[in-house]
């Protein structure tokens, strides 16, 4: 870990269990830092505070960011009380950094005796994306197929389910700040070592269960948090993870509705159509059969998208009707914050998003079906 120290500037924002930052680095620069107050108090300018900058000295991005690690010379009058657990399942185990929650399945939990026994999720469509940047497109396309119903139907229950594919603390990620915030999420789930859901869960199986049981969602999303991995290789991509989802949610009598990264403005061949990751997903680590939604789309990028789809049986491939551009636009409209996914936004790849909301759809369409 590369370390250094940094003296607090400004404070930029704040929101429920995190702070961003300015710093005044010691070599004079500005530069921007996230720290997570569910441990540490709240920090104030002329704090001096330890840093680790070990993406950004490796130039790897991170969102731009130093994290915070620890504040220094703070009289004891300052600190503010941290959040603490009553539980007693561990995450980010076995680290500096290791910390109780209190996890859904645990003794005291009143849904304890539920997890006991068998539990199914009798047909629940579960939504399984690869990048966290589906998450607010999901959401803000379901939002907006609510509105145009114009009935007295209530919106769908959503749950969303972080897994510890990517960014470890459910705070990190400003989209479930908002979607929180505006009350389009019914709840939210975290498992594994990703920690700070509303919902706390040991494994993928407890959490989707969570999400029907305890939760009561008609349907539920799962992706990793910010930070996919990728090595440029077959098998050294996060979002390998997809296809150990669809098991889970196969087993459990869930319907898992995968949807498929597809593309035609990344510059990265193995990305082109429907991107590597998705089809390894599927036919390397899936071993049950999934719901893939495609959409339809223009001519010379049907036949590809469409090629592709055929060498993925056992899955069930759901030709869908491709939403307008025009609609996606009004839809993003009712989110207060720019969506965008690898720097790009709906008019350099729209078929990015088109497939997107076309899976939203047919989980949707699923979910109706049950009722």
């Amino acid at each position: 870990m590369m370390r250094d120290e940094g003296t607090v500037a400004d404070i930029v924002s704040v929101r429920e269990g995190l702070q961003i930052v300015t710093v005044w680095m010691r070599n004079g620069e500005l530069e921007r830092a996230v720290h997570y107050t569910d441990s540490l108090p709240l920090l104030t300018p002329g704090d001096v505070v330890d840093l680790n900058v070990t993406a950004m000295k490796l130039r790897l991005g991170s969102g731009g960011f130093h994290i915070v690690i620890a504040i220094r010379d703070r009289g004891l009058d300052n600190h503010s009380t941290p959040t603490s657990s009553n539980g007693h399942i561990m995450k980010l185990k076995y680290t500096p950094l290791q910390r109780s929650v209190f996890a859904i399945e645990e003794p005291a939990s009143p849904f304890h005796s539920a997890f006991q026994g068998e539990m199914n999720l009798e047909g629940m469509p579960v939504l399984l994306g690869e990048l966290h940047s589906m998450l607010p497109v999901v959401m803000c396309w379901l939002r907006y197929r609510y509105q145009q119903r114009k009935s007295s139907d209530c919106a769908l229950g959503v749950a969303y389910i972080m897994t510890d594919g990517g960014a470890l603390p459910l705070a990190w990620s400003e989209h479930v700040a908002i979607l929180e915030g505006m009350e389009w999420l019914k709840s939210t789930i975290t498992y594994g070592q990703a920690y700070g859901g509303k919902v706390e869960a040991v494994n993928k199986f407890s959490a989707i269960v969570a999400a029907k049981h305890a939760v009561k969602a008609d349907i539920s999303l799962v992706t990793m948090g910010p930070g996919i991995v990728g090595t440029n290789t077959r098998y050294g991509f996060s979002g390998l993870e997809v296809g150990e989802l669809v098991n889970a949610v196969y087993a459990l009598g869930g319907l898992p509705v995968v949807i498929p990264r597809v593309s035609f403005a990344d510059p990265r061949s193995r990305h082109q159509g429907i991107s590597h990751h998705t089809l390894t997903a599927l036919r390397l680590a899936a071993r049950c059969p999934a719901i893939v939604p495609i959409p339809h789309l223009e001519a010379k990028e049907n036949a590809i998208v469409q090629e592709q789809a055929q060498n993925l049986q056992p899955h069930r491939i759901i030709t869908m009707p491709s939403p307008s551009i025009s609609e996606i636009a009004e839809a993003f409209s009712l989110y207060p914050q720019p969506i965008t996914s690898m720097g790009r936004g709906l008019s350099q790849d729209p078929v990015y998003f088109q497939a997107i909301c076309a899976a939203a759809d047919c989980a949707t369409q699923l979910h109706n079906r049950l009722m």
